[in-house]
């Protein structure tokens, strides 16, 4: 009945799912455990009719023109650049920090000298890793460096992460450097905007296909066995000749064999105020206060208009499978170890393949998941042609 079976509705199993069906017109299976397609990038309209992002805040964000242009076959876009203020010793400042944070926590003429002193030394509109920052010999910028060590990115990741910034591989203390700019946007991607039906509609435009059969409220393990001995895949206990496509968490795929591959978990706390806006921006970051990370007010977000408003305050949490869901993979170089460990029993089956977050243990953002998805489609399953 399928060519293809794709474990995961969010964005690198949609898009695969998509392409498949529109392009070769092979029929495609997709199973998702959730109740809801999309992932989480899933977003519905809560209580108050406000429209929410189910689990945490998303905000598109591309320098590809490519991926742009494919998603925008699904949807119309709303213009929007993210602001994010942080709260330093009281007070909101832009976040990435930056220039106009400087001037603003620091008095004239320190601000101007640390001013000065970033641009002639790393150049005007450049973005430098924290970690980079707080190597440098002089004085000043070593005393800069940590001021935002310690008032941004120390309270901030121990919270996130559950360890020091050094204890993190250095692509996810980099997502977050220090931009000698006065640019306040969180992006300065030349493609950025919201969905302007959200989300789920998007996903809904995907997988509306007479090639694609959706089931949801699956764990795939109902329905599929996999002999990793041999390769053989049955589906519904019949022999599967075709390809399975995985974007969930490898350990559970091969039943943790080695053990767990440690992700952070977040748990969301909602609130609904009879008020228009009750923030500045979209989302403001508490590094030292409170024991949530940020709190975003998405009306900022989809510009909807409303009497009323919503927030979501984010909790990072341990990962704990079966009690709450895996989000950010803890990369380091043991965990990396661990990982290579499991991708070395699927490296031989041709009739498997993994991509996403979970499956291949990356901070992906939403254009770069979208991104490989397309590649993997164009090199390994647009070759085997169309349907006859």
């Amino acid at each position: 009945m399928f060519d293809y079976i794709v474990v995961g509705a969010g964005f690198a199993g949609s898009v695969l799912a998509e392409r498949i069906a529109s392009q070769t017109q092979r029929k495609v299976l997709v199973i998702e455990k959730r109740n809801h397609i999309g992932g989480n990038a899933f977003d519905s309209f809560d209580q108050k009719g406000i429209l929410i992002h189910n689990y945490g805040p998303h905000i598109f964000h591309t320098k590809m023109e490519k991926v742009w242009d494919y998603l925008s076959k699904f949807t119309s876009w709303i213009n929007y650049h993210h602001e994010v203020l942080g709260l330093i010793d009281g007070q909101k400042v832009p976040i990435p920090f930056n220039i106009n944070s400087i001037h603003q926590v620091f008095p004239g003429t320190i601000a101007e000298t640390l001013e000065k002193k970033l641009i002639n030394t790393f150049g005007y509109n450049k973005k430098v890793p924290i970690l980079k920052l707080k190597e440098s010999d002089d004085e000043d910028l070593k005393f800069l460096a940590e001021y935002i060590y310690d008032k941004v990115f120390l309270g901030y990741t121990l919270k996130q992460w559950g360890i020091t910034p050094e204890e993190l591989d250095p692509s996810v203390t980099g997502r977050v450097p220090v931009y000698i700019s006065k640019d306040n946007r969180y992006f300065q991607d030349p493609y950025q905007g919201m969905p302007k039906e959200g989300y789920t509609k998007i996903f809904e435009n995907m997988l509306f296909n007479k090639n694609i059969k959706v089931m949801l409220n699956t764990d795939y393990k109902e329905v599929i066995k996999i002999d990793f001995d041999t390769g053989e895949i049955k589906l519904f206990n019949n022999i599967f000749k075709g390809k399975l496509i995985y974007t969930g968490a490898l350990d559970y795929f091969l039943d943790y064999k080695y053990g767990k591959l440690p992700y952070r978990s977040l748990q969301f706390l909602f609130e609904q105020f009879d008020s228009d806006l009750i923030q500045e921006v979209g989302t403001i970051n508490y590094p030292s206060d409170y024991n949530y990370t940020r709190v975003t007010e998405f009306k900022h977000l989809t510009r909807q208009v409303a009497s009323s408003t919503t927030i979501v305050k984010e909790f990072s949490q341990d990962y704990v499978p079966g009690k709450n869901e895996p989000y950010y993979p803890i990369k380091n170089d043991s965990n990396q170890e661990l990982y290579r460990k499991y991708k070395d029993e699927v490296r031989n089956m041709n009739n498997i393949i993994l991509i996403g977050r979970l499956a291949e243990y990356q901070y992906y953002d939403m254009d770069m998941v979208i991104a490989k998805a397309l590649k993997i489609f164009d090199e390994k399953i647009l070759p085997e042609g169309k349907m006859e």
